[in-house]
Parts: C-alpha cells; sequence; structure tokens
C-alpha cells in the first residue's frame, strides 16, 4: 500500500501537480480509478453479459427463463457489483486508516443489503408473472403469499441494515425483537391474518380471481378482480368495488358461483302459482284437442288431470330444449298447497349462465308456463285488487 502511494506522488509530482494534501492526493486516484472499475464493470455486465443471458434464454422452448433473465432482474442483478467491488478495493486507498475504512465498508455493506432486497423483490415479481402464465397455479390467489415474502424480505434486511449500523450481530437484535413480539404481532396483525387466510385459501381452492362470488354482510356481489395479502377486491355488478379482508372469507360464509361456470349449467327454479279452482279433470274432447295440437303424447290416459298434462308437456319440452341441460336435474313439479293457490315450480340448468342470456330465458320460460294455462283450463293465481271488486259490484 505504501509503495502504491509512493508511485502515485512521484507520479503527481512528475505532472507538475502539488501534492500537499500528502497522501490524499493519491487516494483520491486510487478511489477515481475504483470508481472507473466500478463504472466498466457494471458496463461491461449491461451491454455484454446480459445480451448474452437473454439470448441463450430466447433459444429454449420453455417461457420461465425469459422472465428470469428479463431485463428488470438482470438490472437489479447489475446493481450488486459497485458494492461488492468497493468493499474488495477500497482497502487499497483506505488500508492505513482502518477507522475511516471501517465506516466505508458499513456504507458497502448497507448498500449490498438494499441492492440485495431490490433483486430478491423483483426476483419475486418475476416469479409472480410466471406463475400467473403456467397453467395450474393462474388462478390459484398468490399474490398475497408472494407480498408477504417481499415484506419478510425487507424486515431481515432492515433488521440486517440495523445490525450493521450499532454494531451488533443479526441475531441479538432479533432475540430483543422476541420480547416486543406482542406489540409487533399487533402490528402485523391484518398481514399475519392476510397471509393465513392466503395459504388457506389457494391450498383448498376456495377463491380464485375471476371468481363470481357473494357475500351479503359486505355487499359484495360480483367479480374477484385482486386478491392481496391484506384485502380482496370485488367488482360489483353495478360496477363499485367491495373490498374485503381475507381471513373474513375463511371465517365467514360466502358463495362461490364458480361451480356454475364449470358444470356449463345455471339452475332455473321459478314457480307459477295455480288458481286451485281450475285444477280437474280434463273431458275426453279436452284430451282429443290436446293431443291433436301436441300437447298430450298419443298414449296418453283419457282420465287425466289438467294440471298433470300441463307438468309431463313441460318437462318433456324442457328435455328437448336445446338452451337446457337434458344431462343435469330436471323436473316439473307441485308444492304444498298454499292460501295463494297451488304453486307450479319447473326446476333446470340453462346453459346460459350469463346474467342477460339467463334473464331472458328464464322471462321467455315463464311467459311460456303462463301463455299455456288456458290451453289445459288452468289460471294463474292473484290476488283480487281494487278495480276487480269494483267490477263484481
Amino acid at each position: 500500500m505504501d509503495n502504491l502511494n509512493q508511485d502515485l506522488t512521484s507520479l503527481l509530482r512528475r505532472a507538475g501537480l502539488d501534492n500537499s494534501g500528502g497522501e490524499w492526493g493519491s487516494r483520491i486516484l486510487l478511489v477515481a480509478g475504483i470508481v472507473l472499475i466500478c463504472y466498466l464493470a457494471v458496463k461491461l455486465f449491461r451491454h455484454l453479459v446480459i445480451p448474452a443471458l437473454q439470448r441463450i434464454s430466447a433459444q429454449t422452448r420453455t417461457m420461465w427463463d425469459d422472465h428470469l433473465f428479463d431485463d428488470k432482474v438482470l438490472h437489479a442483478a447489475c446493481r450488486l457489483i459497485p458494492p461488492v467491488l468497493l468493499y474488495l478495493l477500497l482497502p487499497l486507498a483506505f488500508g492505513d486508516d482502518p477507522s475511516l475504512l471501517k465506516l466505508l465498508h458499513k456504507g458497502c455493506s448497507i448498500y449490498l443489503i438494499v441492492v440485495t432486497i431490490a433483486l430478491l423483490n423483483t426476483f419475486l415479481s418475476a416469479l409472480y408473472d410466471i406463475s400467473n402464465k403456467h397453467e395450474t397455479l393462474r388462478d390459484r390467489p398468490l399474490k398475497g403469499i408472494y407480498q408477504m415474502l417481499k415484506l419478510v424480505t425487507v424486515s431481515v434486511g432492515i433488521v440486517l441494515i440495523i445490525g450493521i449500523l450499532i454494531d451488533r450481530n443479526a441475531t441479538s437484535i432479533l432475540a430483543g425483537l422476541g420480547a416486543s413480539a406482542a406489540v409487533l404481532m399487533l402490528i402485523f396483525k391484518d398481514s399475519i391474518l392476510g397471509l393465513v387466510a392466503g395459504v388457506q385459501l389457494s391450498a383448498n381452492d376456495m377463491l380464485r380471481p375471476g371468481d363470481w362470488i357473494t357475500m351479503s354482510k359486505y355487499g359484495a356481489d360480483g367479480y374477484v378482480i385482486e386478491v392481496t395479502l391484506t384485502t380482496v377486491k370485488v367488482q360489483n355488478f353495478d360496477k363499485t368495488i367491495t373490498t374485503i379482508p381475507p381471513y373474513a372469507l375463511v371465517s365467514d360464509s360466502f358463495q362461490n358461483w364458480r361451480g356454475m361456470r364449470e358444470c356449463g349449467g345455471r339452475r332455473i327454479k321459478r314457480s307459477v302459482f295455480i288458481d286451485a279452482r281450475t285444477i280437474r279433470r280434463c273431458t275426453p274432447e279436452e284430451t282429443a284437442r290436446l293431443r291433436e295440437t301436441g300437447y298430450l303424447a298419443a298414449d296418453t290416459s283419457q282420465e287425466i288431470v289438467n294440471l298433470q298434462a300441463l307438468r309431463e308437456y313441460l318437462a318433456n319440452y324442457l328435455r328437448n330444449c336445446p338452451d337446457v341441460r337434458s344431462d343435469l336435474m330436471l323436473m316439473v313439479r307441485t308444492l304444498q298447497p298454499t292460501s295463494e293457490g297451488v304453486p307450479l315450480e319447473f326446476y333446470c340448468f340453462t346453459r346460459h349462465f350469463e346474467w342477460i342470456p339467463y334473464e331472458a330465458f328464464q322471462s321467455a320460460l315463464t311467459d311460456r308456463v303462463l301463455t299455456l294455462l288456458p290451453e289445459f283450463g288452468l289460471q294463474a293465481f292473484q290476488r283480487p285488487a281494487g278495480t276487480d271488486l269494483h267490477e263484481r259490484h
């Protein structure tokens, strides 16, 4: 080190520069040289190593390496070069000043920890992008887990930086933090609960981005657009956004309509109330007319109740309707008679599970049932209005 300083001092004198500052002139040149080396190493990595790695990854058939060797990850890795080189080369300039060298090494260590945290967070973001494009992991709510990993990375980095500043081992700092664990748990309560809930939601496949869920307690009725560490965002059908804590989806009950989409059918369960006074046996003339119009099969018994004939016709109509899933449960039945009349319920699954087509088909089916009632000598029940009473008088 002394020989290097003497050479630099003689070089300054030959150049006609005053070295009144003692060894600081040579140190400045050494520091400038170290900075230049760091700059050239970064440029070399960015313009030679990074393009070479990206060309190699582009030639492979897999896609995950394209995300790991993209510009963000490699540029974040490139930031590790300056603190490492500074840490190794600074003793050349400040080897004879241990106190200053120790201070500079602390700065380099803190710098290295910061850029390492940035690299790990960028790497986790790349892993999240890879999982989003994976066929199996695409629909899993993994964003909260990656956010928790980033939070842990930053927390460990902060502990290491504090340890460097106060000259203490990181384990002793963590041991000291253990005494205040209750306070930390209170501060990070939502994050801890969100992490546990996110793992449960993912492991049990309870929720995926894009699912249609209904949770009346929080006024949520729409599609899940984002699942994070502390919130689940649901865009309702009125375009409002409802925010739900992830742990509420585990502790409380909610309705997920994903099964309806996966099976390809949405249930229709609707009743029409029949006036009990119009239910009777069909006359031979009515039976013959219903056979001619196709409402009754040719082998139908002569003694048939008009409501039974309507049930059989509707069941046969639904089984042959192209908009109805005939392979799923399908039935037309009468329920317990009430003071409002006899409920005639049709129960089936339509292929239209989107809201507007579903409501259109359900309304058309109800209209068909109501218009068929007179053909079978039946009437729908409804409570009398004031105009009905006035007409009777």
